[in-house]
């Protein structure tokens, strides 16, 4: 598969990725666990069926020291017994927030109030932010179709 379009060496598409990376690097530095954040990049990223990123985000998971059976659980985390309650609520978060058209009625009260019970005002701030962008990524690699599996750890800084 070749891209569509060479996103990344456009500079109009080098712009906007700055942005895009600035806001990232914010929720880095958030009190919003990495971990949760790696669930939630991941998620989203196999959800939208972004290759590019679904690759890039279990690389660093990895590299960071999440383990292969939650890696390879992340789509079936209900039926997984190797997530805590919290990651759970992120994981539905993450879900809803990201298949909006699919939800009809967008995140439930329910959903929120779940990871409300265990993240605090600026960690649920950084959850929606998370969400929002992981799904920006996705569909700029969907739509300019960036093939996956050549991502190494780091590579981006």
């Amino acid at each position: 598969m070749d891209p569509r379009l060479d996103y990344y060496g456009n500079s109009l598409g080098g712009k906007v990725l700055k942005h895009l990376v600035s806001a990232s690097k914010v929720l880095a530095g958030s009190t919003l666990p990495a971990t949760v954040q790696h669930l939630v990049e991941i998620r989203a990223s196999q959800i939208n069926g972004c290759g590019f990123c679904t690759d890039m985000h279990t690389k660093e998971a990895t590299h960071a020291g999440e383990t292969s059976v939650r890696l390879n659980l992340i789509a079936a985390w209900r039926e997984a017994t190797v997530f805590t309650e919290a990651e759970r609520a992120v994981l539905e978060l993450t879900e809803q927030g990201t298949r909006v058209a699919d939800a009809a009625g967008g995140v439930t009260e329910e959903a929120w109030a779940n990871a409300a019970k265990h993240f605090d005002e600026d960690q649920l701030t950084a959850l929606a932010s998370l969400i929002a962008i992981i799904n920006a990524y996705n569909r700029i690699n969907i739509i300019t179709q960036q093939p996956a599996g050549g991502y190494k750890v780091g590579m981006f800084g």
